[in-house]
């Protein structure tokens, strides 16, 4: 016969047994036993979890008899399970624990106010960063700022993760906490500062409105500008250097603090940033120097080329993305960083993208950060290559070589919006006329791709489809040309022009310049679609809300429309547009009145058949006298991109149809407006 075996209760399960017990000291004990335990031991803390003493302790802290030294203890239990793992966090934000915190931090015991301040701050420094719905609160944290320097310094870490987008930013600024930061930011310890920098960086983000406010800010006679500039100083920690670039960087792009009037702070804080990208700093420190470098000159040229000569920045930048030790989310900031980078540092000089380029293998890593598993990667690596791919002869050679539009097509078939945006502006780029990537991304379905984008209802993606549809339009061949059409549709390319956005009616117009570009195509599309083309492209100069820009391409239409043998009848007969054509060659743009210029040029040229019936329709319209009138113009502006000569020589030539014979004059002036009215393909 066996003997019963028996066995003692795990000690968890009789800590967390005790709970229940009916006497409040024994509650108590329980608890303080739990606490004791969890502290720097994650395994117990996940056990304890399991247990269900998240609840139970919860359902606790809701009895009447439950006492302040209960309170803290349960509280800062909470607090320890948050330090264990992601999932241990998401375990306190889905039981409603962080209800418990932020009651606390208003209760009127300050043992309360502090252990539910230092758990509340732990879970915000989790990667779990819950939103805060009781704006309420709010004013409660910013008072904590004037609390005790514990309190002051979590309710400023708390304050700076919660602070998410314009309306939080707008709420602490109202609340006073510009001013409530800076006795910390002075206060010379550095555990203090870098929350309130911290906090500081997240209320100026982007923000025109707080970072002007805190420009005007004083403490002691000293402005929140200068004490920034203070704390850059090299005998500062690094992080504490690293926030003050950051908050600066931030009011800079904001433009409270303009390079104009600030042009030797910037660089100073650029000097900042890159000196934080070196080796010898910590990779937090370095993934967020390169970060903040990636956004203070992503939007200036001078900037950009002072970085890429300092301290070997760019040489710096490729070494992030070498895996070395490194595990793999440490790996993914670096990359993510190094990209971001790269991109700002690249953006608009050809001399430093091929200097990036020219690193051993940056072109692979690239390519491999389009596949990374990581989307924050796998974005910033999307990022780089767009900014890369504004280069003429990297597009000719390194991206032919590593074939980079084949994960860039990956891409488009199933990212998120923000992914597909940054992607379909690379592609536009890769689609260029000379990019030998051209040919392979249209036999891929690109067509297809890109024209579903134009029907998107956001903005950014109908620019980038109709965009990159144009440059695939230029100089292309017949096919192409008629796949776009069959696929985009008439209809669609139409509606395009009443876009609500300019941009997109722009490159509308450059597509459809781009379709009507050589005679045979030309008469051929505008027999197949005329009417339709002439009813959507008039109205556009007949608005007086279109810009001058949109205008002038819409000129440029029916200038490609006149070049025409056929087509050309289209604007012959309309002579409504001809007196509009009229009405703009004496415009006060000079822009309009040489686009306009243009379509008569095609119209009358004299080599061409019927030539002379249209001289001496255009003639009796008066035409020639307004050519001779322009021939006395005062605008040094119009002779001086376009010269004197193309106006009398036009005169000469367009209204003498015995001349057959093209002069120099005419050929240069042809070559000229070709280029930059006939048809079009540009960089994204």
């Amino acid at each position: 016969m066996k003997m019963p075996v028996f066995t003692e209760p795990d000690t968890d399960e009789v800590f967390v047994n005790n709970l229940s017990s009916s006497d409040y000291d024994d509650r108590l004990q329980a608890v303080t036993n739990i606490k004791n335990a969890v502290i720097g031991n994650k395994a117990k803390k996940s056990s304890f979890i399991r247990l269900d003493i998240i609840p139970k302790i919860l359902q606790l802290l809701m009895q009447d008899d439950t006492g302040i030294d209960f309170v803290v203890e349960s509280v800062v239990l909470l607090g320890s399970l948050a330090r264990g793992s992601a999932e241990n966090v998401q375990a306190l934000i889905d039981a409603k624990s962080l209800d418990v915190f932020l009651k606390g931090i208003c209760h009127s015991d300050s043992r309360v106010v502090e252990a539910s301040v230092r758990s509340l701050r732990t879970v915000y420094e989790s990667s779990c960063v819950p939103v805060i719905e009781d704006q309420s609160i709010v004013p409660q944290l910013v008072d904590l700022l004037s609390s005790s320097l514990s309190n002051a310094e979590g309710a400023a870490a708390i304050l700076s993760k919660c602070c998410q987008g314009p309306a939080h930013q707008a709420l602490l600024c109202n609340m006073g906490a510009v001013t409530a930061l800076l006795p910390l930011l002075v206060c010379d310890i550095p555990k203090i500062q870098q929350p309130a920098l911290q906090c500081y960086a997240s209320m100026s983000f982007q923000n025109g409105a707080v970072s002007i406010a805190m420009k005007s800010a004083t403490h002691q006679g000293e402005q929140l500008v200068q004490i920034f500039t203070k704390l850059l100083s090299r005998d500062r920690p690094d992080e504490i250097q690293l926030g003050a670039a950051k908050c600066l960087t931030n009011m800079h792009r904001a433009g409270a603090v303009p390079a104009a009037e600030h042009h030797a702070l910037l660089i100073k804080v650029l000097a900042t940033v890159v000196r934080m990208c070196k080796l010898d700093k910590n990779l937090t420190v370095r993934a967020e120097a390169a970060e903040t470098l990636a956004f203070l000159i992503e939007e200036d040229t001078e900037l950009q080329r002072t970085a890429a000569i300092s301290d070997h920045l760019i040489k710096t930048l490729t070494g992030f993305l070498v895996k070395s030790d490194l595990d793999d989310s440490s790996y993914a900031l670096m990359r993510e960083s190094a990209f971001k980078a790269l991109a700002s540092v690249g953006a608009n000089d050809e001399d430093i993208r091929k200097k990036i380029i020219d690193i051993e293998c940056t072109m692979d890593h690239v390519v491999s950060g389009l596949e990374d598993p990581n989307t924050n990667v796998k974005l910033a690596a999307v990022k780089c290559l767009h900014s890369l791919s504004r280069s003429v002869q990297q597009l000719r050679t390194s991206f032919q070589d590593t074939a980079v539009w084949k994960p860039i097509m990956k891409l488009l078939q199933d990212a998120n919006d923000n992914m597909m945006t940054v992607a379909s502006s690379a592609l536009c780029n890769l689609l260029l006329e000379f990019s030998p990537s051209k040919e392979p991304i249209l036999e891929a379905g690109a067509v297809n791709l890109l024209s579903n984008l134009t029907r998107r209802s956001e903005t950014a993606l109908r620019l980038n489809g109709v965009w990159a549809l144009m440059n695939m339009a230029y100089q292309a061949d017949e096919g192409t040309k008629n796949k776009i059409l069959e696929v985009l549709g008439p209809e669609q390319l139409f509606s395009l022009l009443d876009d609500p956005d300019t941009q997109v009616t722009m490159k509308t117009l450059g597509l459809m310049r781009n379709l009507l570009s050589g005679r045979e195509d030309i008469d051929r599309i505008m027999l197949l679609h005329g009417a339709r083309i002439m009813d959507s492209v008039k109205p556009i100069l007949d608005s007086e809300t279109r810009t001058e820009d949109v205008k002038e391409q819409a000129l440029c239409v029916i200038a490609n429309i006149a070049n025409g043998s056929s087509a050309k009848e289209f604007v012959m007969r309309d002579e409504i547009l001809l007196k509009r054509l009229m009405h703009y060659m004496m415009n006060d743009s000079v822009k309009l009145q040489m686009a306009a210029t243009y379509c008569v040029s095609n119209l009358v040229w004299s080599t061409e058949e019927g030539a002379v019936d249209r001289q001496q329709k255009l003639r009796d319209l008066g035409v020639q006298k307004l050519l001779q009138s322009l021939l006395t113009t005062s605008d040094v502006n119009l002779f001086e991109r376009y010269g004197r000569d193309f106006l009398s020589e036009g005169l000469k030539l367009h209204f003498n149809s015995s001349r057959d014979a093209m002069t120099p004059t005419e050929f240069l002036y042809k070559v000229q407006l070709f280029n930059k009215m006939v048809i079009v393909s540009t960089f994204h």
